[in-house]
């Protein structure tokens, strides 16, 4: 079935997008990605998204199934990564530089045990490690609850990754050894959830439970603080840099994408663009110029959408 039937079939049914729009957005971005995608097939829950620019293709990770997977313009999905050490793919990284894929791997689920880090080669997908981050908790309670939700990537190659019931970022090594950068708390009520690096040397996180953003210097992360907005972050879920220097911030609850902006060093922002659509969100990519935001379905088993976020 080709990208417009499949348009047309999923907007009769009125459940994920209007037939307006859904057929409108099929002429293709700047970038060469299609506005709309959708998947051929639902019951995935891609909840990452990651453009590879090294490769030229859009990635999505599985809550279910935990394959990382290259979403054609047609809907198509081609496993890049398998593997059963990932039992959910969540957040998704490429390290172009270093030709990685880093992914957020947790349980989907009832059970909240694990959160590691899966590395792999971008190109082959080949596993390169699998890295335990809770081990690097000192006198970790038996009973704590943990998921690896989101990772970033310096330019000297150390991954960050937020586990959101702990309320922790970690911090792995080149050598793929795990230490906790930043410890709030469980009771903290932050729920710490995107995360970007910036290359002035600090963190961005995004604390979903508060529609908050969380400055965090790497070299001192207790002096971390909270950026001063314009504009609620409520719902932050996703973020990622645009080409402009602003920093996009995706909304599971508000069904939009902002776009906000710094002139001070990230001590505030302003927001500078939002985007609108129906349906919920997770996270965005940026290829070129454009924004791509990934709706999973959560909670029914139509297909995933991908579309490109209009400012």
């Amino acid at each position: 079935m080709n990208l417009l039937s499949n348009c047309l079939r999923i907007a009769a049914g009125g459940t994920l997008i209007s037939l307006l729009t859904a057929c409108a957005s099929t002429g293709g971005s700047s970038s060469g990605i299609a506005d709309l995608i959708i998947a051929e097939r639902g019951g995935f829950v891609p909840e990452g998204i990651e453009y590879d620019s090294r490769n030229n293709r859009l990635l999505v990770g599985s809550m279910v199934d935990g394959t990382v997977y290259q979403v054609l313009n047609s809907g198509s999905l081609v496993p890049v990564i398998e593997d059963d050490a990932l039992m959910a793919s969540v957040g998704i990284e490429a390290d172009e530089a270093g030709n990685r894929l880093l992914v957020a791997n947790a349980n989907f689920g009832g059970d909240v045990s694990n959160a590691m880090l899966g590395v792999y080669d971008l190109g082959s997908g080949e596993r390169l490690a699998m890295v335990d981050l809770k081990a690097a908790i000192e006198n970790r309670p038996a009973n704590s609850s943990h998921f690896a939700n989101d990772v970033a990537i310096s330019a000297a190659g150390t991954a960050f990754v937020t586990d959101s019931p702990m309320n922790i970022v970690y911090r792995v090594d080149r050598y793929y050894q795990p230490s906790v950068l930043l410890d709030l708390g469980q009771d903290a009520g932050f729920s710490l959830n995107g995360i970007e690096y910036h290359p002035a040397g600090y963190l961005l996180v995004a604390a979903l439970g508060t529609g908050q953003i969380l400055k965090v210097p790497v070299n001192s992360p207790d002096n971390w603080s909270i950026v001063e907005l314009d504009f609620s972050a409520a719902g932050a879920d996703g973020l990622v840099w645009a080409p402009d220097g602003t920093l996009v911030v995706t909304s599971n609850s508000e069904s939009r994408v902002l776009k906000f902006r710094s002139d001070d060093n990230w001590r505030s922002a302003r927001v500078v663009g939002i985007a609108s659509f129906e349906g919920q969100a997770t996270t965005a990519a940026v290829a070129g110029e454009d924004v791509f935001v990934v709706q999973p379905n959560f909670t029914n088993p139509e297909p995933p959408v991908i579309l490109r976020a209009r400012f």
